[in-house]
């Protein structure tokens, strides 16, 4: 059976009376989003406590740009705001954005439950004791310009993911259902330390609750700088792996006849979206639903064709970010809603949504 016939085997559970795009249909989806992600950007830059043209949005951008003159016709501040303030904003979300959905779209496919999330292993529960950690520890230490509560969260990301990985790995094979059980485990073991750490922070507290809710309002370009190479390598390796993980839905045997190493795809695949997904959570905290949401709508309209629904949920993801961040910042300003407030109210009623019409488990 070759993964042509996975994929239409997967589409008929899935959806029977689903009728998807063809490839041409897809690739100008790909297209589409693009363009929309140019103009949430620019409509990301411009919204705000401070509305600022559009036009002058893009004399400043084009200025930063070799052997491009430009007279200043922009005051000090607003290049601040643009360039130190909303920019990096903007970049991140749709950097976090893109490594959960894609994370998620990922662990879905392997394992082939439409309500798996990329914290199903642990990955949130790591990173939250982390940086409580941080926020509790009386030092200060920079590396590459990173504080102490990403980079504690950072690593407790990976910690967890790797003793659930440990923990659940059976000589050489590693039984989905038991690296769930282990996640399952240790996150709620890693909940209950957080919590007991959360009641006796005292003047903490307010801190580590905003950062456990998520939010974008202190982004630094330093901080890009450190999520966007486990992007790029993370979301580059799931993309090179889409065609195995379409002949993953068969089933595991079916799957190894087919010439697949199932043992080996499945430590490829988490561990690229465990890196993508620690890197995005360790500065903006915990975002929940985006990594449910975003691949199950993108399979719903464009199939699971997981060649075509991994750039998809990439796009898709990072546009769905930067459009909560935008309401974030900007419905109760000069407050902010920490994003995953926002995120909850879109999310709970479409994972409701997929309880109630998924009776059982469709990949």
């Amino acid at each position: 059976m070759s993964w042509q016939q996975a994929k239409l085997s997967h589409t008929n559970q899935a959806a029977p009376a689903a009728v998807y795009p063809h490839r041409r249909g897809r690739v100008y989806a790909i297209l589409g989003l693009l363009v929309l992600f140019g103009v949430m950007v620019a409509l990301a830059i411009t919204v705000g406590s401070a509305r600022i043209p559009l036009s002058t949005t893009i004399d400043i951008l084009l200025s930063k740009l070799p052997l491009v003159d430009i007279t200043p016709h922009w005051t000090s501040a607003l290049e601040t705001i643009i360039l130190e303030i909303r920019l990096p904003r903007i970049i991140l979300a749709g950097l976090v954005g893109a490594a959960l959905a894609i994370a998620g779209a990922t662990y879905q496919g392997l394992f082939r439950n439409p309500l798996a999330d990329p914290y199903l292993i642990g990955v949130a529960q790591g990173a939250a004791l982390g940086a409580v950690v941080g926020f509790i520890l009386p030092i200060d230490w920079q590396w590459l310009g990173l504080g102490t509560v990403p980079l504690f969260a950072f690593v407790g990301a990976l910690l967890s993911v790797a003793v659930v990985y440990t923990v659940a790995r059976v000589g050489k094979v590693m039984p989905v259902t038991t690296l769930i059980l282990a996640g399952v485990a240790l996150g709620a073991l890693l909940s209950s330390i957080v919590s007991y750490l959360i009641i006796t922070s005292e003047e903490q507290l307010h801190g580590i609750m905003f950062w456990l809710m998520g939010s974008f309002s202190l982004t630094q370009w330093s901080e890009i700088k450190f999520v966007l190479p486990y992007m790029v390598v993370g979301v580059g390796v799931l993309l090179i792996y889409a065609r195995s993980l379409n002949v993953m839905q068969l089933g595991e045997e079916q799957a190894q006849q087919l010439g697949i190493d199932v043992e080996k795809l499945k430590l490829i695949l988490l561990t690229a979206a465990t890196l993508v997904t620690a890197a995005a959570v360790s500065f903006v905290g915990i975002i929940g639903f985006v990594g449910i949401i975003i691949p199950h709508a993108v399979r719903l309209i464009w199939g699971p064709d997981y060649r075509f629904l991994l750039p998809l949920s990439v796009l898709v993801g990072a546009i769905f970010l930067i459009l909560t961040d935008i309401v974030a910042r900007t419905v109760l300003a000069p407050s902010e809603v920490p994003i995953g407030v926002i995120t909850a109210f879109c999310g709970a009623p479409f994972f409701l949504y997929l309880l109630r019409r998924r009776t059982k488990v469709l990949f």
